[in-house]
């Protein structure tokens, strides 16, 4: 295993804090690609469509990635000095893949998507996919434009893709999947979009992207949606500096400790404010006459 990039952070996942693996290699297997797109995969996609495979070789693969003492990371660099990583979380008891991105001067990542058995998503539209696909920044796992767009697929969900989309996708699923009918494999992928399925995108004030999933962390109806700031950072990483950040904030002024947004969890949810409420009464009040 070579060691991680420079700019990986510290802690990924809000919820891990490693060990982290940097595992270029595992790009250029077929069989890598089969589990990596399983969930956009499920729904009943004929087996022809994907080609011939030896499934004792996949579960032997999957048996492989999943058991390793640390967890594959993979780098996409965004604008502003942000990067989207796709964590293979592979806790035993808590397995799964994060779609998270993440700032040199943030505490933690934050996550996009979730791909296991909390779905969570999507993260990304179409056009944020191919745009952090097509990017060229270095200093991530890969600067292939294909396999980056293969990497950050799961996390996709767009009610509305563009007419090219379908020829570009089918041209990656046959490169590196080896699909032997990479036409009717990318239309049934763009149609169903995995677990999170299609959503529908707007842009907001100052050009924040925002969607309407409802199990999205970028909608912001959604009472665990991100703040503000940061909705308006991962807007504007994904569009290159689109997004204009609220009074001229950078990545580093919007941290938990000094972030002038409540996060919605707490702000939007009439039941978690009563019970802080009562919490707050019980533990001030005075004591209990027993």
């Amino acid at each position: 295993m070579s060691a991680l990039p420079d700019l990986h952070p510290a802690r990924l996942s809000p919820r891990d804090a490693g060990p982290f693996a940097h595992r270029p290699e595992l790009l250029e297997e077929p069989l890598f690609w089969r589990q990596h797109l399983s969930a956009c995969l499920r729904g009943g996609t004929p087996a022809s469509w994907l080609g011939r495979h030896d499934p004792a070789a996949s579960r032997t693969f999957s048996r492989r990635l999943w058991a390793g003492g640390d967890q594959p990371v993979f780098t996409v660099p965004l604008a502003g000095g942000l990067r989207l990583h796709v964590v293979y979380r592979n806790d035993t008891e808590d397995g799964g893949v994060d779609y998270a991105v993440h700032h040199a001067h943030w505490e933690h990542a934050e996550l996009l998507a979730r791909d296991d058995g909390h779905w969570r998503g999507p993260g990304l539209s179409w056009d944020e996919l191919a745009g952090a696909a097509d990017n060229g920044l270095p200093g991530g796992t890969t600067t292939d434009p294909g396999t980056r767009l293969l990497l950050l697929l799961p996390a996709l969900g767009d009610a509305d893709p563009p007419s090219g989309a379908g020829r570009r996708l089918a041209a990656c699923l046959r490169d590196r999947l080896g699909a032997a009918e990479p036409g009717r494999l990318a239309a049934a992928v763009l149609r169903r979009q995995g677990m999170a399925g299609p959503s529908r995108w707007s842009t907001g004030a100052g050009g924040v992207r925002t969607d309407d999933g409802g199990h999205s962390y970028r909608n912001p109806a959604n009472r665990d949606a991100l703040p503000d700031c940061r909705l308006a950072q991962v807007s504007a990483a994904l569009t290159d500096g689109g997004a204009v950040l609220r009074r001229e904030r950078g990545p580093e002024d919007c941290r938990p400790d000094g972030c002038a947004a409540t996060p919605r969890s707490v702000a939007a949810c009439p039941r978690r404010a009563a019970y802080g409420a009562w919490l707050a009464a019980l533990t001030t009040g005075p004591p209990p006459p027993f």
